[in-house]
């Protein structure tokens, strides 16, 4: 006897087929679009805050990559050379929307606050900065962020700590464990294992084709290879878009010989995390402590 399926059984399956090719074909040609908005929110090309805007002192820096791509940079330093070399300095490592100046708020609260130098900068593709965002792109914009650092007179003397929210995370444990002896400690906050591992959760209509995200930023293990520094881990326990189980998987294969600390935010999502009672309580402990060691 042959099978049989009733008509609209069939066209039910071939519509799911349908549907699962289109959303393969789309998160590989437009993928970077839809892990990159940087024209989101609008104006984010062309509108970018400046530091003084809060009342901070500051360079506005255009970097030259390696692969000749101009990216723009914020040195916001403290008063004094002498001064601003026994501070700590945070490598501020932004998120997938907007640009760097959309993240002044939160630096002022490392300038002012805490005594840190900053250095943000806006990735290829976002704010001013030249060209157009990619995994690889992204990681030579933080490498030359981090190269300019070494070779400044005051920055390259203070201890360093990288920041990164969200795929800001990703990158910051990118360059931490490509380059682990040039930092003293790592803040990561709602960040994910790898960006395929996302896609089930975020767009679950195409998880069976999540191999074809070639944009991997593989934080699972990359982070396995940070073996020595302090590590902060930052969770909002009701992230909509992060598991939140990826940053507990993320503090389980750390393997470190330096503190780390979890702390957890029971009402925090994914963006307003920061917002939260005892985030920048949590950091300041933190840095103290890095600042304390030899």
């Amino acid at each position: 006897m042959s099978s049989y399926l009733p008509w609209y059984i069939s066209y039910s399956l071939a519509a799911v087929a349908v549907a699962i090719l289109s959303g393969g074909a789309l998160l590989y040609h437009f993928q970077c679009e839809i892990i990159y908005p940087a024209n989101f929110p609008e104006g984010s090309r062309t509108q970018v805050a400046k530091p003084s805007q809060y009342d901070m002192p500051y360079e506005d820096l255009t970097l030259e990559t390696p692969d000749k791509v101009k990216i723009r940079a914020y040195l916001i330093q403290q008063p004094g050379d002498s001064h601003a070399k026994t501070r700590p300095t945070i490598l501020y490592l932004h998120a997938n929307a907007g640009n760097m100046g959309h993240r002044l708020s939160i630096a002022d609260v490392f300038y002012r606050k805490f005594g840190c130098n900053v250095f943000m900068l806006s990735y290829r593709g976002y704010g001013l900065s030249e060209g157009s965002p990619t995994e690889k792109g992204l990681r030579i914009d933080a490498q030359t962020a981090l190269d300019y650092i070494m070779r400044h007179p005051v920055l390259s003397e203070t201890k360093l700590v990288a920041y990164g929210q969200s795929i800001g995370g990703a990158v910051s444990i990118d360059i931490v464990a490509r380059n682990e002896d040039k930092f003293s400690g790592l803040i990561i906050e709602n960040t994910f294992l790898s960006l395929p591992k996302v896609i089930p959760y975020v767009l679950p209509m195409i998880s069976s084709v999540s191999f074809l995200c070639h944009q991997v930023w593989n934080s699972e293990q990359m982070i396995q290879q940070i073996t020595r520094l302090p590590v902060l881990f930052l969770s909002g326990r009701k992230d909509e878009l992060v598991p939140p189980a990826h940053m507990q998987e993320l503090h389980r294969l750390l393997d470190t010989t330096g503190e780390v600390i979890w702390r957890e935010f029971p009402d925090g999502t994914h963006n307003d995390t920061c917002l939260k009672p005892g985030y920048f309580e949590t950091i300041k402990i933190f840095l103290e402590g890095i600042m304390q060691k030899k």
